[in-house]
Parts: C-alpha cells; sequence; structure tokens
C-alpha cells in the first residue's frame, strides 16, 4: 500500500481521513522524499539532454551560418540586468528624481498660476494709476493753464514714464517673490510626497509583508517541527526493531513458522489450492463480501486474528465494524486498552487505541507480505500477532507514548468476526 501510495504520489482522502496527524506527517515526509529523489533524477536527466544538445548545436553551428551570443568572464551568454551593471542608478536615486522632478512640475504650475494673477494685479493697479491722474490733469485743466503746451506735454511724458518705471519695478519684485514661492513650495511638494511614499509603504506594504513573513515563518517551523519529529520517530522504530531482531520480510521469518498441512486444513476448510489460481485481489476494497473473501483467501492462511501457536481468535481481533464502533467498545476502558478491526478502506486493518483524552486510530498494512503500520511504524512484521506483540513492549510513537496493554474483546453473540470464519 504504501509503495502504491509513493509511486502515484497520491492518496485517497477516505484513507487520508483515516490517518491521524503523526501518520500524516509521517507519510508527507516519506512522499517528500520521494520527490525529491525523483527531481534530482529529472534534473540529471535535463542536463545530460542539455549536454548532448549543446553537442549537436556546436556541431551544426561549425557546419554554417550562426548566431554567436556574447559572453560573459563565466562563459555564459552575457545579460544586462537594468539597476545592477556598473553606472546603472540605483532604485532610491531613481525614486528620488523621480519625486523631485514631479514635486518640480507641481510647484511650477502652481508658480505660473500665482504669477498671472499677480500679473494682472499689477496691470490694473497702474492702469488704474494712469487713468486718475490724466483725470487729475484733465480735471485741473492743467494744459489750458500752463501758457507752453510742449512743458504739458513733456510732463505729462514724465509721469508716464515714472508710473511705467514703477510697474516695472513691480513686476520685477513679483517675480521674485513668486521665484522664491515656487523654490519653496517645490521643497514642500517633495518632502509632502517622499513622506507620503514612506507612510504608504510602511502603513500598508510593510505591515502586511511582516504579517505574511510572520505566518510564513510560524508554518515552515510548525512543518519543521513536524518533520523532524516525523524523522526522529521512523528512526527511533528503526533502531528499536534492529536492536529487537525482528526486521525481516514474510519470505525469511516464515521459514522457521511455517504451518504444517494439519493446521492449514483446519483454517482453510474451503480449498486447499494455491492462492493465485482462485483469488486475484482488486485494487482495493470496495465492499464486506470482496473484504470477507480476502480475509479468508490470504488472512486465514497467514493465521491473522489467531493467537501465538493455538487455534483460538485473539481477544483483540474484531471483523469489519467502524471507526464508531470501536469507540463505543473503548469508550469504558481504561487508558491502553485496544483492538484490532478488518479495515474497510485498505487490505488491512485498523488498530484503535483508548487513550487518556479519547482515542487514536492507526491503520496496518496487509497488502504485501508482511504487516507495518501504515505512515508510522517502518518495521516489518511476520504476523499480525507479531505486531501486537511487538508494541506491547515498544512505543507506537514516541509523541503518544502509546503501549498496547489491555486487549478489548467482544460484548456480541455470536462475535462480530462470525462472518470471516463461516
Amino acid at each position: 500500500m504504501l509503495q502504491q501510495i509513493l509511486r502515484d504520489m497520491y492518496i485517497d482522502p477516505e484513507l487520508l481521513a483515516e490517518l491521524n496527524e503523526e501518520q500524516k506527517q509521517i507519510l508527507f515526509y516519506k512522499m517528500r522524499e520521494e520527490q525529491l529523489r525523483r527531481w534530482k533524477e529529472r534534473e540529471e536527466k535535463a542536463r545530460m539532454e542539455e549536454a548532448v544538445l549543446r553537442k549537436t548545436a556546436r556541431h551544426k553551428q561549425s557546419n554554417g551560418k550562426h548566431v554567436q551570443w556574447l559572453r560573459g568572464k563565466d562563459g555564459e551568454v552575457w545579460v544586462w540586468v537594468m539597476g545592477e551593471a556598473p553606472g546603472d542608478k540605483p532604485y532610491e536615486q531613481i525614486s528620488e528624481e523621480l519625486i523631485a522632478e514631479q514635486a518640480r512640475q507641481q510647484a511650477q504650475k502652481e508658480a505660473e498660476e500665482l504669477w498671472r494673477q499677480k500679473e494682472a494685479e499689477i496691470t490694473k493697479k497702474f492702469r488704474d494709476a494712469m487713468a486718475q491722474e490724466k483725470a487729475r490733469i484733465v480735471a485741473e485743466k492743467w494744459k489750458i493753464e500752463t501758457e507752453d503746451r510742449k512743458a504739458a506735454k513733456v510732463e505729462e511724458e514724465k509721469i508716464q514714464e515714472e508710473l511705467k518705471k514703477r510697474e516695472e519695478e513691480e513686476r520685477q519684485k513679483g517675480e521674485e517673490q513668486i521665484r522664491q514661492q515656487e523654490e519653496i513650495r517645490a521643497k514642500e511638494l517633495y518632502l509632502s510626497l517622499k513622506q507620503a511614499q514612506q507612510h504608504s509603504q510602511h502603513s500598508d506594504d510593510d505591515q502586511e509583508w511582516e504579517e505574511q513573513l510572520r505566518r510564513s515563518k510560524a508554518a515552515d517551523e510548525e512543518r519543521s517541527h513536524k518533520a523532524r519529529r516525523a524523522r526522529d520517530e521512523y528512526r527511533r522504530q528503526s533502531l528499536r526493531a534492529i536492536q529487537k531482531g525482528r526486521v525481516a520480510g514474510l519470505s525469511n521469518l516464515f521459514q522457521g513458522t511455517s504451518l504444517n498441512n494439519d493446521q492449514e486444513i483446519k483454517l482453510n476448510n474451503n480449498s486447499a489450492s494455491p492462492l493465485l489460481n482462485i483469488w486475484e485481489r482488486p485494487s482495493r476494497p470496495f465492499s464486506r463480501d470482496v473484504i470477507v473473501r480476502w480475509f479468508k483467501e490470504e488472512q486465514i492462511p497467514r493465521r491473522a486474528g489467531f493467537e501465538r501457536n493455538t487455534n483460538r481468535i485473539a481477544q483483540w481481533f474484531h471483523g469489519i465494524i467502524s471507526r464508531q464502533e470501536a469507540e463505543e467498545l473503548l469508550m469504558n476502558k481504561s487508558e491502553g486498552t485496544f483492538l484490532v478491526r478488518v479495515s474497510e478502506k485498505i487490505w488491512g486493518y485498523a488498530l484503535s487505541y483508548r487513550q487518556q483524552s479519547g482515542f487514536k486510530h492507526f491503520l496496518v498494512d496487509a497488502s504485501g507480505d508482511f504487516y507495518s503500520f501504515l505512515g508510522v511504524d517502518p518495521n516489518r512484521h511476520a504476523t499480525l500477532t507479531d505486531l501486537i506483540d511487538f508494541h506491547k513492549e515498544e512505543i507506537i510513537t514516541s509523541s503518544g507514548g502509546e503501549l498496547l496493554l489491555e486487549p478489548c474483546g467482544q460484548q456480541k453473540n455470536p462475535p462480530d468476526y462470525s462472518p470471516l470464519f463461516e
């Protein structure tokens, strides 16, 4: 089952729901290892293909027209990245210049508007002054009373020149004031735009980025912690099994524990012919009848559910019951009580365990020639009883510390496993 999951890189959602958090994390760790192995294999293949293509390209270039790329010191195609080449302005400088230019243009626009208003005021002021002076001359009949009309004309021109001179001085003074105001306004606008940019970056982008970064770091730390726990659990279980001397395939372990012919006949009265001639297992269980057939054809000959060295059904063994039914049986039991039920999700079993704060369920893969926990325990056991006895002494996971202390027996008559042995 595990080999099939790693081969397809896919696990059925219903099967995934049956796994607890520890099993999910270890299964993820193994799938990630497989992904890395495939990635390295693909990268090596791509590297070799690229080397062949380069060799072919060089051969073609030597035989005809070709395009030759400019190459850098490292021998690769030379690429220019804006901002990284010598002489390129850094982003901060470009940003400063853009802000300054924007402020200058805005201040110039405002200064032009102010100058139009100022110019209109000056023109109106001296036009009114000229009109008033002429009115005064006319009112006083200055020209009539003066004997020399030419002197009057000169006096009038003198007054006009004086007014024009004062108007020009007023204009120059106004232009200087507008220019100073433009410079001050440009600085104010520059500082305002700069502060707005900094405030926007800090209040919006930086705050959002910092929050995303914090969440990302927290998630990475959590995944890293779970991955370390999964690796430690994997190594611990492997080391324990090696120390116990119980890691082996069924093909090796069954050499000293094979059943005699009389026991095989008692355990399987339906047929004594080879399994492959009468039974072809589907890819997954899809009905109770198929599961019962699988158990009779494959599991009874392997003494699944039997006590060691006897023909009695083990107290912890149950039939095809649901997770809810298993939890009801374990409800009033003490911590460490357990049962093994035939799974409807995989070719194997589910071990239901009573802990202090609730229940745990572990899938047991029996699709190969061994028994092992799916995603948790890398140890392979020759029989289902070997797996149960092993974890009476060794915990299932280091985080949960599960030891199989007390089997949970039957509460129904006939037992819920009776359809499996009929």
